[in-house]
């Protein structure tokens, strides 16, 4: 959904990850920084519709599961930015508005 921060789970991963340009935060209800990072997440969906741009909520039981199995995260919130398939990039910890958008420019923009 262009211009939208989507919820990924199970069941639409595999679809953000072969997306020509995607990126997906990974956060917990607990923690504090996933918290502040949702509305930089939403601003950044809202400013480059061309992006699937989402999070996962890995507390929430059975909605991730899959998820976990894939990745090994030591620190939350992580985002990876992904195109067709392809993990181009990993940051951990909460990311400002301008650092999210200069990444998507250099390495979801330019492809």
């Amino acid at each position: 959904m262009a211009g939208i921060l989507e919820e990924v789970s199970d069941e639409n991963y595999e679809a953000f990850r072969q997306a020509p340009a995607a990126v997906v935060a990974y956060g917990i209800a607990s923690c504090e920084p996933c918290n502040a990072y949702d509305p930089i997440l939403e601003e950044t969906a809202a400013r480059f519709a061309d992006i699937r741009i989402g999070k996962a909520k890995m507390h929430v039981p059975g909605r991730c599961r899959e998820i976990k199995k894939q990745n090994h995260f030591e620190t939350y919130p992580t985002t990876h930015l992904f195109s067709k398939g392809q993990l181009l990039m990993t940051r951990e910890g909460k990311l400002d508005a301008d650092e999210l958008a200069a990444l998507i420019n250099d390495h979801l923009l330019t492809r």
